[in-house]
């Protein structure tokens, strides 16, 4: 962990999802000390932030994943789902994601997906 890459990745996840580093730590340092940095750092600093692939395709590679491990992946994967949305994806090319990944994860966990989506999309809505 360097101090530019928590920079960074405090700069994504506000962006993407903002409060998440807090809810993380309210919820887990106690535990698992630095944990919410530790992730801040790694998933938002070194991954999310390189450069090489734009930062929607990293999402759609993320739902993906999400999608094709199946319903325990739930919260992470509405979690990605919105900063999906905030990093410019389409509610059809989230879906389109989703539906694609029925052929590695199969239908159930397809549906699982599409349902998560529609909570996202719903609370978009309101």
């Amino acid at each position: 962990m360097t101090d530019e890459t928590l920079a960074k990745g405090r700069m994504v996840s506000e962006t993407l999802n903002p409060g998440m580093e807090d809810a993380l730590r309210k919820r887990y340092d106690a535990l698992v000390p630095g944990l919410s940095e530790s992730i801040t750092d790694f998933a938002y600093g070194q991954i999310y932030a390189r450069e090489g692939l734009p930062l929607r395709d990293r999402y759609i590679a993320t739902i993906a994943a999400l999608t094709a491990l199946g319903g325990q992946t739930r919260p992470q994967l509405k979690v990605n789902i919105a900063g999906g949305r905030k990093a410019g994806l389409t509610r059809a090319e989230i879906a389109e994601t989703i539906w694609q990944m029925s052929l590695y994860g199969g239908f159930p966990a397809a549906i699982n997906g599409l349902n998560a989506a529609l909570e996202v999309f719903e609370e978009e809505d309101a």
